[in-house]
């Protein structure tokens, strides 16, 4: 059941990572679109800015779920490395706690925001309801709690082979050769 699971995590960690990364590139794509139209067409679109916000949101929210399961999130662990190790460990339990309610924090009230936004519109881009730029908020904190809870339960998976660069995914992941 475990393998099963962690297979379905890699999954999730690998659509995040493709939802973050084309949110990134197309919002590389657009912002150049919207200075080209507008100081060199003289014709400035009202659309790009809001779309490269909302697409920033996209990879904002979903690239730090990608990144907490990788490991490769901001921590500072100066203070936490010169602990001994029975308070490092401590430590880490409150970290995994504050995360757990961060992400809960994204569900419930990003998704209120959600709701509570859906019958308003965008100006520039009319048929979009506002509630669709906060959408980002509440799935990458499900993404996030997903990846919060595995961690709580198996451990950190950043040495898994999907998110290891330098291994293919049919190699045996680092964590079950430790």
């Amino acid at each position: 059941m475990k393998d099963g699971v962690l297979r379905a995590m890699d999954g999730l960690y690998a659509a995040a990572m493709w939802i973050s990364g084309i949110g990134i590139a197309l919002m590389s794509l657009i912002i150049p679109w919207g200075v080209f139209a507008r100081y060199v067409l003289g014709t400035g679109s009202q659309w790009p800015e809001p779309v490269a916000i909302l697409l920033m949101s996209v990879f904002t929210f979903f690239g730090a779920a990608v990144a907490y399961r990788a490991g490769s999130h901001i921590a500072v662990e100066m203070l936490t490395n010169a602990m001994p190790p029975a308070l490092q460990r401590v430590f880490a339990r409150c970290v995994d706690a504050l995360m757990l309610f961060a992400s809960l924090f994204l569900v419930r009230y990003g998704g209120q925001l959600v709701l509570e936004t859906m019958g308003q519109t965008i100006s520039a881009i009319p048929w979009m309801p506002v509630g669709i730029t906060y959408l980002p908020l509440p799935l990458g904190g499900l993404v996030l709690l997903a990846f919060v809870i595995e961690k709580l339960m198996f451990g950190p998976q950043h040495a898994r082979a999907v998110v290891c660069s330098d291994q293919h995914l049919d190699e045996p992941s680092r964590t079950a050769e430790a």
